[in-house]
Formats: structure tokens, sequence, C-alpha cells
């Protein structure tokens, strides 16, 4: 779609036709076209802020250039979906696709798709998943809620603490359940944790529990000392040398 706001901003700073269109890579023409309809139902820079691209096509030209059987996707189903793992735009466009083949219905070019959904991405202020590197981050925490272990002798039931520990890229989990939360069991868990993933990650990214961190801190957060050097020793033989005074702490 073509950007109306740019040219619009770029014609409201003087700036010239050939210029605009260069810089919004579309034809004078268009620019011509765009201007003069700006022109016609008095639209000019600046815009209110929250006003699209879409919204700005609509005001300039009607909704003619939108056939009445090309429908737009459910944009809140579409950033839902997103925000699971391994998701992608082109995935969730293809799966539109077939969904309107399926009703007779024409689908929205890719390059629309995605441009709506940025466009329904700011207005509503949604965000994106951070992609992580395979095999950089371990997350690691102790559940909210505690379960309970039951004694087959006396039907009793125990408390017990929840460690989960995650991939921070592919999700994928180790949970364990101890009768405390003490350092022994802390560092128990992180081992415990290491063989079953079969190997170490570059980083961990604890919460500000006080059985790894003694006082948090955005920039010099206080290590508990067992825990510090247990993550010296895990490190000893990595190539670079990493210790967990390099890590990245949760606030």
């Amino acid at each position: 779609m073509t950007d109306y706001r740019e040219i619009l901003r770029l014609c409201g700073q003087g700036i010239g036709q050939r210029g605009i269109a260069a810089s919004c890579n579309c034809s004078r023409n268009t620019v011509s076209k765009v201007l003069t309809r700006a022109a016609e139902v008095g639209l000019s820079w600046p815009l209110k802020r929250d006003i699209t691209n879409g919204e700005l096509h609509e005001l300039l030209f009607g909704s003619s250039a939108m056939p009445p059987l090309r429908r737009r996707p459910d944009y809140e189903q579409v950033h839902r979906e997103m925000a699971r793992s391994g998701v992608t735009l082109s995935l969730l466009w293809n799966e539109y696709c077939e969904e309107c083949r399926r009703a007779g219905e024409i689908p929205l070019m890719y390059t629309q798709f995605c441009l709506y959904y940025r466009e329904f991405a700011l207005k509503t202020k949604a965000t994106m998943h951070i992609d992580r590197k395979p095999g950089d981050q371990m997350e690691v925490d102790w559940a909210g809620q505690t379960a309970h272990l039951i004694d087959t002798d006396s039907s009793e039931e125990i408390p017990a603490s929840i460690f989960v520990a995650v991939l921070a890229s592919s999700q994928y989990a180790y949970v364990e359940a101890f009768l405390s939360q003490n350092q022994e069991c802390w560092i128990a868990a992180h081992v415990n944790a290491y063989k079953f993933f079969g190997g170490v990650t570059r980083m961990l990214v604890p919460d500000n529990l006080k059985t790894g961190v003694q006082k948090p801190s955005w920039d010099t957060p206080v290590i508990n000392k067992s825990y510090q050097e247990w993550n010296f020793i895990k490190h000893w033989n990595s190539p670079d040398g990493r210790t967990l005074r390099h890590c990245h702490y949760a606030s």
C-alpha cells in the first residue's frame, strides 16, 4: 500500500513531487494523485498521530479499492497466534488464504496482510515475541504455587516446591519437585536440569529469589556466593570462561 502519511509529511516539509516519489518508492503520478485528493478533502500535514495508512486510503479514495469479497482477517486472533512459539505471519497468511478459498472469498495479498497487521499492532500497542538463540539462555525459578506429595503410609500431604527451567529459544522445559527451596536443592535442580538437557547454556537467567540473588540490582546484582562458585566450576572448561557475573537477571 502507498505510504500516504509519508507523502503528506514530505509535502508538508516542502519536498517536491519528484523527491517524494523517490523517497516513497512510488511513481510521480501516484504522488500527484494523492496530493490532489488530499487538497480536495482538506487533508494536510500534520495528521493525527494514530491515523493509519488504511484510514487515509478510505478518506482519500473511499473503499472502492477493496473488492466486496475481499475480507480482512481477524487481527486480534492473528496477534494471539503470533504469541505462540514457531508461528509466523507467512504461516498465518497461508491459513487465512485457505479459509478464504473454502468460503469463496478473495484473500488479501501477503504484503497487505502484513501491513494491516503492523498497523493493528501499532494501534493497539501490541508487541511481538523476541527471538532467542538456541542454547544461549536457560531461565530458572521456583513456581509460584507449591504442589503436594502424598505419604503412602500415613496419607499425609507433604508440600513440595516446583523448580522450573526453560530453554529460552525452544521453550523446552524441565520441572522437578523438591521438599525445600534451600541452596542445596536449588543447585541440585540446576545440575539435574543440565543433565536432562544434555549440556549447559551460555547464560543463566534466574529471578530475584534469595537462593540465587542476595541483592537485586539492574547493573550490579549481588549473587549468592555458593551459587556463583557452582556456576564458575560449571563453566571452568567453557571456551570463554563465563561466570554468573556476566549473565543477565530478571527484574
